[in-house]
């Protein structure tokens, strides 16, 4: 879509939910060398498009379906009790891309409802062309609706073909991010159109 816009920018550091006491504030992870993102303005208040991002089936939903970035693969969700909607909370996903089994557990380190929410892998992602990542969106309200912007920090894989070709990483993280955007941008055109009609 022409309002998405998708663009590099230096990595940020760490961050651990408002509010969380010194000793209880998580180690920060290992610096993400690498950054994209994309933001676009959503026709929807920012409680209700935070509340649809909140579900990872949603704000991922290109990901459960084949498609030719994933080659032919998907991926298919595995929640704890909190469905990656608290703080600490896992969410793991399996499945498959040009015919190589994948994983990932990430857990979700910020969540300020209705304001931006961050995810980070944990242990060792077995993917193909990305090793760790941390991933989130920020919502900026406006009075029309509100500014939408999601990120992703990565590492290229340790180990594999893949380390070597990094455009390839960079594709792929593109895509993801300008997705979940597009997605956003999509489901509240739609809706808020019908509301008109």
């Amino acid at each position: 879509m022409s309002n998405v816009q998708p663009s590099a920018a230096p990595s940020r550091g760490a961050e651990v939910q408002a509010g969380t006491p010194p000793s209880r504030a998580q180690p920060e992870p290992a610096r993400l060398p690498r950054h994209r993102e994309a933001h676009a303005f959503v026709p929807a208040p920012a409680r209700a498009v935070f509340a649809r991002l909140d579900d990872q089936t949603r704000l991922a939903e290109h990901m459960g379906r084949p498609s030719a970035m994933m080659g032919g693969g998907r991926m298919t969700y595995d929640f704890d009790e909190d469905r990656g909607q608290a703080v600490g909370s896992h969410i793991r996903m399996g499945g498959e891309a040009f015919g190589l089994r994948l994983f990932v557990d990430e857990v979700v380190t910020v969540r300020e409802p209705p304001r931006r929410k961050v995810w980070r892998t944990t242990g060792e992602p077995r993917l193909i062309i990305m090793g760790a990542y941390e991933m989130g969106f920020e919502i900026d309200e406006d009075p029309h609706g509100c500014d939408l912007q999601v990120w992703i920090d990565y590492a290229l894989p340790e180990r594999g073909w893949a380390r070597w070709v990094p455009g390839l990483a960079a594709l792929y993280a593109r895509w993801c991010v300008g997705r979940m955007v597009s997605d956003a941008v999509r489901h509240f055109s739609v809706a808020s159109g019908a509301r008109s009609a």
